[in-house]
């Protein structure tokens, strides 16, 4: 292995050089608690209030209305078990879709072993939900709609703003995974009529350990974990402050370059994309070709398995996945792929590849020349490939 070529952005990201700066004083030299009265915890105090205003900016929100949280999937919790704690006197219904994340999957299987009703609406071959069968599963009872803003396998983004006014047009709750697409392309939890919003540190250059939750002002949803009063009551625990300045730079860098990296990842990823195409025999592209994340491309190669493709790649620096990092251990299909349509023989044949800022032409066409020899070599050991081709003969 002469070089590391990393495209696996969607599981995480490396920590950006800016934000490991901002977070080292906080270990050693200001370790004062926040929420402590006294002089010394002051300055980290207003460290932790200048990276709530940061990561609240990013998305056009108040900074009051910002709180912090371990992770992503913490936030995903919160919203959608708080919310069926508020509101469940009013109704009993949750919508989502068939292609969430499984933090929102199982809690929504959580809640319906507590007699909650759950609509999982299909998407369709691009990972897009119909807007038409939204409105149609909007019902009396309906409490919250649960739509992620970008998928995090293959990348499709949603019509969130579209979601948000039919949300809001029936007097309904809509939360947002955004874990994806936070720091990646624009959001306005106003223009797009969000109620909750959740995101995580690690996907756009900032720690692990340490994710957000949006709550609109006036949204009832009460405290998660309980044993204090940090975050204005409604997130107990003492504060990650590192982790929580770390978020807070790394949004702000986010936003000052979030056009102009949206703009090289498209570039990159669109080459990519063009490139295995047009190369590789048999393989098709996964997710919207327009609608999706700047940095993703996801590519299902007939006749081979995903997990080969990883390992021959590994063996040449490359990093990779075949889909979510939180399910890396499954031998199942991925439930996305299954849901836009493929078959189990296809949808096990994927390769997601994630682009940074960092990625470079070099890597992607490194990566492409070696991808059609190793699709190559696996389908020469493949005895449905070689019964295919005499097919086609």
């Amino acid at each position: 292995m002469s070089k590391l070529i990393y495209l696996d952005n969607a599981a995480t990201t490396k920590v950006k050089d800016e934000v490991l700066k901002e977070m080292l004083p906080y270990f050693t030299e200001e370790y004062g608690n926040p929420s402590a009265i006294y002089t010394f915890a002051q300055k980290t105090r207003k460290a932790v209030d200048s990276a709530r205003s940061q990561v609240a900016e990013l998305i056009g929100a108040k900074a009051d209305e910002m709180y912090f949280t371990a992770g992503g999937s913490e936030s995903d919790n919160w919203a959608l078990k708080a919310t069926a704690d508020a509101y469940g006197n009013k109704g009993k219904h949750i919508i989502t879709s068939k292609i969430e994340h499984h933090a929102i999957l199982h809690t929504c299987e959580y809640l319906e072993k507590k007699g909650f009703e759950v609509t999982y609406l299909d998407v369709d071959s691009d990972g897009k939900i119909s807007l038409e069968e939204l409105e149609k599963a909007i019902r009396e009872d309906t409490i919250l709609i649960s739509i992620m803003a970008a998928n995090n396998e293959i990348g499709t983004i949603q019509p969130l703003a579209e979601i948000g006014r039919i949300a809001h047009e029936h007097g309904v709750l809509f939360h947002t995974d955004a874990v994806q697409a936070y720091g990646h392309i624009p959001l306005n939890v106003d223009e797009m009529n969000i109620d909750m919003l959740s995101a995580s540190g690690h996907k756009f250059g900032g720690p692990k350990g340490i994710g957000l939750m949006y709550i609109r002002k006036g949204v009832k949803i009460r405290s998660f974990i309980h044993g204090g009063a940090q975050e204005r009551n409604r997130r107990a625990g003492t504060h990650n402050t590192t982790g929580i300045i770390g978020i807070g730079t790394a949004a702000k860098l986010a936003g000052q370059d979030l056009e102009k990296n949206k703009a090289k990842q498209e570039e990159l990823r669109n080459h990519l994309i063009e490139r295995v195409l047009a190369e590789i025999p048999y393989s098709r592209l996964n997710g919207h070709k327009e609608d999706r994340l700047p940095g993703n491309a996801n590519f299902c190669f007939r006749f081979i398995e995903g997990e080969s493709l990883l390992i021959l790649l590994d063996q040449l620096g490359v990093c990779a996945s075949s889909g979510s990092a939180c399910t890396s251990g499954s031998l199942d299909p991925s439930h996305v792929l299954l849901a836009i349509g493929l078959p189990h023989e296809i949808a096990h044949g994927s390769l997601r590849l994630t682009l940074s800022e960092e990625t470079t032409l070099e890597d992607i066409d490194f990566v492409v020349d070696e991808l059609v020899k190793i699709v190559e070599r696996l389908r020469k050991m493949s005895p449905l490939y070689e019964d295919f081709v005499k097919r086609q003969a």
